[in-house]
């Protein structure tokens, strides 16, 4: 079955410096415009982010400082990329979150004037999550084939929550049966507070995660703005942020004695 376009749709996938709209650079762009008459172009290219890519991205997407250091940059590239998508409807995967509002980011630092509010954006882990629902009913009937009866019922639910991860470990025998083993396969997130107000970057730094200081290093702004402290105190902030914001400022209070 093929896609009936009115006009052609340009699928796009970024690999990136980082996840940082604002701080970070593409190192690689892939397009795939499929046309009405259902023929298709592919445009790759590597860019020089005119930064260094950390290791701990390139050992993602495999991508080195060295790979790009002959790249265009994204301004010189800019036009041409420009041109590829003109009157195209964008896709992506997650490309609504991530790969149009970074490429949009670009074509603004490189003062081009590039406007796809009239195009129409259709992403796939968006049709993906709606047609099947990340909820535990839906793990439930997914993973152990059965209705959850009383969902929302607190025992229910945990009973259903377990007999999901049972059913996983069977499906998934690389997963393993230890705690250790399940996480040691899908990562283990390190968080700085429970609401996520605060990350651990690629040095285990804790940066923010909002707000106009976001990325910046947590201790780095209380050093250069004491009154940013007292304004979370005082804030609509969960405890546990603050807590942890207190502890950081007092560590660095200690560096400095």
């Amino acid at each position: 079955m093929s896609l009936q376009l009115v006009r052609p749709i340009a699928f796009l996938d970024l690999e990136t410096t980082g996840v940082n709209l604002s701080t970070d650079r593409i190192v690689e762009i892939a397009i795939i415009k499929i046309l009405p008459d259902g023929s298709r172009q592919a445009k790759r290219k590597l860019l020089n982010p005119q930064m260094p890519i950390p290791a701990v991205t390139t050992a993602i997407h495999g991508i080195t400082d060295e790979m790009v250091k002959d790249a265009p940059t994204f301004k010189q590239a800019g036009n041409e990329l420009k041109q590829f998508i003109e009157n195209c409807d964008m896709g992506g995967y997650n490309s609504n979150r991530f790969d149009i509002p970074m490429l949009m980011e670009e074509f603004l630092r490189a003062g081009m004037d590039v406007d796809l509010s009239a195009r129409r954006m259709v992403d796939v882990q968006h049709i993906f999550y709606t047609m099947e629902p990340r909820t535990l009913t839906a793990a439930y009937k997914y993973y152990c084939e059965k209705e959850l009866i009383d969902a929302h019922s607190a025992e229910s639910d945990v009973n259903a929550t377990i007999d999901v991860l049972l059913s996983q470990i069977q499906r998934y025998p690389q997963l393993g049966t230890s705690i250790e083993s399940i996480l040691g396969s899908i990562g283990e997130e390190k968080i700085v507070d429970y609401a996520r107000r605060f990350l651990f970057n690629e040095k285990g730094i804790e940066v923010f995660n909002f707000g106009k200081h976001k990325g910046r290093p947590v201790a780095d702004v209380l050093k250069a703005e004491p009154q940013y402290y007292d304004w979370m105190m005082r804030g609509d902030f969960p405890l546990h942020t603050k807590q942890k914001l207190t502890e950081i400022l007092n560590r660095t209070l200690l560096k400095n004695i």
